[in-house]
């Protein structure tokens, strides 16, 4: 048992994180701002590299105030695009999105290790979790699913934006964008199109894909954020797959009658 104790917080995380985004992924989905979430996801990374060149140890609750910022600074942007640009958002999002991707390889162009600053902040590592980042995403999780209970019209509303930019600067220190991105939208998106399915069965349906994911790394000792992309994405699959099949079977006329 003690061999598999360090895998407590890796485990704890994938599960915080998918009861964390997954509500919000319905919310994405439902406003149409998909690629929103990936222009904001980026823009957090990017902050966290500007804080890790220019504002190092400058944390708050393990995560980069920088990263913070810069992630409320994109949320803003999104909201002025969908105001006054409603006609060409997805335009708009797309170079904002761009712009701080390039941002982010301009700033570690002059580090022999900016590539591996960069993978990390795209591919994260769930596996070296923090106890400071968990305990974030779990109040943060905890406060998700109260607003969205007791108030759901202000979670809908005005409230939405800026939850969702410190969701997703706390998830993309957690686990990268790749990660937030897929646990964001793929259960909610699969699991989600099942008339009333709510969040929670989508968020098990991800937790499930997160933990074979962490299970095949630690295995096969292959990056745990990309196996957790695709498992997320064949669970999600097999998922919708058992429950038509099951839909077809309950429908399907008794011969022996």
């Amino acid at each position: 048992m003690g061999a598999f104790e360090w895998m407590l917080l890796p485990v704890l995380g994938s599960a915080l994180l998918c009861l964390l985004l997954v509500p919000l992924g319905y919310q994405v989905i439902a406003r149409g701002v998909i690629f929103a979430d990936l222009a904001i996801a980026q823009w957090a990374a990017l902050g966290t590299l500007a804080g890790l060149y220019f504002l190092p140890d400058h944390t708050l609750a393990g995560a980069s105030i920088s990263s913070l910022l810069f992630a409320l600074l994109a949320a803003i942007a999104v909201q002025l695009i969908f105001r006054f640009l409603g006609a060409v958002k997805e335009a708009w999002i797309g170079i904002l999105y761009v712009l701080g991707a390039s941002l982010a390889v301009l700033m570690v162009g002059g580090d022999p290790h900016g590539a591996q600053a960069l993978q990390r902040a795209a591919a994260g590592d769930l596996l070296w979790a923090s106890w400071e980042l968990i305990i974030a995403t779990g109040i943060l999780t905890a406060f998700v699913w109260l607003l969205s209970w007791k108030l759901p019209a202000w979670f809908s509303g005005a409230a939405f934006m800026p939850v969702f930019a410190i969701s997703v600067t706390y998830s993309v220190s957690l686990a990268g964008i790749y990660v937030v991105f897929a646990t964001l939208i793929i259960t909610p998106l699969i699991v989600g199109s099942v008339q009333d399915k709510p969040p929670i069965i989508a968020a098990i349906c991800a937790i499930t894909g997160h933990l074979v994911a962490i299970a095949y790394s630690v295995v096969s000792d292959v990056p745990v954020g990309p196996a957790i992309v695709v498992a997320t994405l064949l669970t999600a699959m097999l998922w919708i797959a058992g429950y038509y099949f099951r839909l077809e079977s309950k429908q399907a006329p008794d011969t022996n009658k």
